[in-house]
């Protein structure tokens, strides 16, 4: 297994079309709809180290951040995204996630990995 040594710089842009999960709908009045808005922010860890986080953006399905990360990392094997609706009580709901594997970004013969990332397939994240 190939894996990274270095500084890693990663920009999280957008996310698009999110889906509230069954238990983000828990404590929602009204009727329980694809209409529902999610606070949504997103996890960045590298391996089992937490990275950092993005700022929670408010009632949206296709928030945008632009938040940047910088960190050195060391024996690197994936990064992982992970998408939480900011709960008003109890534990953050989980929404989606996507592991990216430094294998693959060094196999693809650039430095940069400029795409987006589908998170289950459920919300692409958009390059910016």
């Amino acid at each position: 297994m190939v894996v990274f040594n270095g500084q890693l710089k990663i920009k999280i842009c957008e996310a698009l079309d999110l889906k509230p999960t069954a238990w983000s709908l828990r404590h929602a009045v009204g009727p329980k709809t694809q209409t529902f808005l999610l606070d949504t922010y997103i996890a960045l860890n590298v391996d089992d180290s937490r990275v950092g986080q993005t700022s929670t953006k408010q009632k949206t399905n296709s928030p945008t951040w632009n938040d940047e990360f910088t960190t050195e990392v060391i024996d690197g094997r994936r990064i992982e995204l992970s998408v939480f609706h900011d709960a008003p009580i109890g534990y953050d709901d989980f929404v989606a996630n996507c592991i990216i594997q430094f294998e693959d970004i060094l196999h693809s013969g650039s430095k940069h990995y400029e795409n987006w990332v589908s998170l289950t397939h459920k919300c692409p994240l958009e390059p910016c």
